[in-house]
């Protein structure tokens, strides 16, 4: 009986000191826990805002070309758009032209590519070069001044990230040589400089 006795008593010290010393271990790392996270308290913040200002750090803007008519002459006139932080120059531009073909959203602008055409394809390669892919439909309609306009919205549209760029025209992946049913001859690859002195508006 005495026996069973201290047994029990045995019994209830262990569980006595184990439980202390339960406490103690989780008082203990709770107190370390609150420790280590006070110097870098701020460090969830800063995840936070480090992708937010990246983001807007690395925006992109880029210049969709329209014409606009003045008294004396037509101009390329340049009205910008956002572009997400990510994408390569290449979506960048490409997502340029679908603002391009879709047609202007200010009432003073305009555009003489024909409604319908479509962009087939951009590639930027090394070599500070553009190749712009478009539909068969970009050939179609107008006069000598229209077909300068659209090759002039191309063109500008295309270097709204180097403005140095050469571009090269294609229509249904051939090199554009002739526009139009007036046979505008157009020389490429295409600057904005060579197209200033050899296509004037």
């Amino acid at each position: 009986m005495n026996d069973q006795q201290g047994s029990k008593r045995i019994s209830s010290g262990v569980i006595a000191a184990v439980s202390a010393a339960v406490v103690a271990v989780g008082g203990g790392v709770a107190w370390l826990t609150a420790q280590n996270q006070s110097p870098t308290q701020s460090t969830p913040s800063q995840r936070v805002e480090q992708p937010y200002n990246t983001q807007l750090g690395n925006e992109q803007t880029a210049n969709v070309y329209w014409l606009k008519t003045n008294e004396k002459s037509v101009e390329l006139v340049p009205q910008p758009i956002k572009i997400a932080a990510t994408v390569q120059p290449n979506q960048v531009l490409e997502q340029a032209f679908q603002s391009l073909l879709a047609g202007p959203t200010e009432g003073t602008n305009s555009t003489t590519i024909p409604q319908g055409t479509k962009l087939l394809g951009l590639k930027v390669d090394n070599n500070n070069a553009i190749h712009v892919n478009l539909s068969e439909d970009f050939t179609s309609g107008g006069g000598s001044t229209s077909m300068v306009g659209r090759v002039g919205q191309v063109v500008y549209t295309a270097t709204t990230l180097n403005p140095n760029a050469k571009v090269y025209i294609e229509v249904n992946n051939k090199p554009l040589e002739v526009l139009g049913g007036e046979g505008v001859e157009i020389e490429q690859p295409l600057t904005r400089e060579t197209f200033k002195k050899d296509y004037p508006l």
